[in-house]
């Protein structure tokens, strides 16, 4: 790759990453009650994944980290694979038995399960609010409509979907930027090369869950760097 082949994709993942950033920034405000935020962290398990599934595993609990000071988060760990196979746990605000879960859930073949992922999401706020589902996927085999349906009332019930996909299949990628978008979420896309953007952009969504912009402001704030950046555009919105 040339110089100027590497400039403009760098160029275009700082992009991809202050849309994402504002994007978030945009969501209502969390309303703090004095409980902890609630956040669906959701993992596509199929084969596809099995090449990027143990580093997921790894920055995911990272998310953890920057939220124990905003008054903790709670996390369920969702994921689908295989025939069928669909498991949500419990509500957990232990990173180390979150990633216990994580590494003991291997990839198997099979299709989608979007819609029963969507649906469950649907379910757990109605039952108690939450704050924000995240979703790590690659690939997008069902009905878009009936899926769009299920974005669209996540966001009428205050809850934000926020993609990350890796792979290069654009059909996917227009229908996941097209959940996030009627969910009021963000979607931004991901691979193997960019653990780093991933890690801060998981981090800062969990902040967000956990104290609303104001605290996405301050992670910014302290993280420096390209974060810091972005986020400091993000408070002249």
């Amino acid at each position: 790759m040339s110089s100027d082949e590497k400039k403009i994709t760098r160029g275009s993942d700082r992009e991809k990453v202050e849309a994402f950033l504002q994007q978030v920034a945009r969501t209502p405000g969390i309303r703090k009650t004095g409980e902890k935020g609630r956040l669906i962290f959701a993992m596509d398990a199929t084969a596809s994944r099995e090449p990027t599934w143990d580093q997921a595993c790894h920055i995911q609990a990272q998310m953890f980290e920057e939220t124990e000071k905003l008054g903790g988060l709670e996390i369920q760990l969702c994921y689908y694979r295989g025939f069928r196979e669909f498991d949500a746990g419990p509500w957990m605000d232990n990173a180390s038995e979150l990633r216990r879960r994580m590494t003991a859930v291997h990839c198997l073949g099979g299709m989608t399960q979007i819609g029963r992922l969507l649906g469950h999401a649907l379910e757990e706020t109605r039952r108690k609010k939450v704050n924000a589902l995240v979703f790590v996927c690659d690939a997008m085999e069902e009905d878009v409509e009936q899926l769009s349906h299920k974005a669209g009332q996540l966001g009428l019930l205050g809850v934000p979907v926020f993609l990350f996909h890796e792979g290069g299949d654009p059909v996917a990628a227009r229908a996941f930027e097209h959940f996030a978008r009627l969910s009021g979420g963000a979607c931004c896309p991901f691979d193997s090369r960019s653990a780093d953007q991933l890690r801060d952009l998981l981090s800062a969504v969990a902040v967000y869950a956990a104290g609303g912009r104001n605290a996405l402001e301050s992670y910014g704030a302290r993280r420096g760097g390209e974060i810091k950046r972005l986020t400091s555009q993000l408070r002249k919105d």
